[in-house]
């Protein structure tokens, strides 16, 4: 699946759904979580944004951060998030229906996001594999990125030591297990264990987190709409979850 976020039509639909408009009334997606982990802010000035795709949660977590590093694996997510940070403005196509399609732009102008485009930068990685350096964050929001992991228990584990003194963690995802992306023997949940008891993605993630991280608030579902041509749309209902870091 290395390319799956690669293509034209992945880049115009997750364009879309950073800074295109609302579809069927659901608010946008990334600046909701935005908004979400800016009022669980902790004390300091620095956020890690991992699977930040397309780049809205980025700019929208710097209206209270002075320091905010958006990563993704796709190269074409991090190019068009880049330009739109550098020019302020991006043109990106929309599929309809088969082969036709239209163009549409997005102005940082317009979505008053422009004084915030100065405290963001963006880097093509594998929050999967992050180096030692990337720590000393405040908050590090993961946004509908541990299903598309080869490995989520193992970058959960992780995250901890990531997270300065009452840092937090903001995780959202659907729950959406493919073993396309994630390898049957890698799932944190979402079967059944060896006492026949279900075991859920929440459960795995407390299994994985806690006690060095202790969910702070009760987990939330919080809706999104993918537009995939003019009569197609996913509409998806994430868990929104929120961890601070134990002393």
């Amino acid at each position: 699946m290395t390319d799956f976020y690669e293509s034209d039509e992945q880049l115009g639909q997750y364009m879309d759904f950073h800074y295109g408009p609302e579809h069927f009334g659901v608010p946008n997606f990334p600046k909701a979580c935005a908004e979400r982990c800016l009022r669980a802010k902790p004390e300091g000035n620095r956020a890690l944004d991992l699977g930040c795709a397309t780049g809205r949660s980025t700019l929208e977590l710097a209206k209270g951060f002075e320091h905010v590093l958006g990563m993704d694996l796709s190269h074409r997510f991090i190019e068009a998030a880049e330009r739109l940070r550098r020019d302020g403005e991006l043109e990106y196509r929309l599929v309809d229906e088969g082969e036709l399609a239209h163009r549409e732009t997005v102005a940082l102008a317009d979505l008053g996001l422009v004084e915030e485009a100065d405290r963001v930068a963006f880097e093509e990685g594998d929050a999967g594999n992050l180096g030692l350096d990337y720590s000393g964050y405040d908050l590090i929001f993961a946004g509908n990125l541990i299903d598309r992991m080869p490995n989520p228990g193992a970058f959960l584990s992780g995250l901890r030591e990531r997270l300065n003194p009452g840092g937090v963690l903001v995780v959202t995802s659907p729950y959406t297990l493919l073993p396309e992306f994630t390898p049957r023997d890698n799932w944190i949940g979402g079967y059944y264990g060896a006492d026949g008891e279900p075991v859920t993605v929440l459960d795995g993630m407390k299994a994985h987190l806690e006690p060095g991280m202790q969910l702070a608030a009760e987990p939330e579902g919080v809706p999104f709409v993918i537009r995939e041509t003019r009569r197609k749309h996913q509409h998806t209902l994430a868990q929104l979850t929120i961890w601070s870091r134990v002393e």
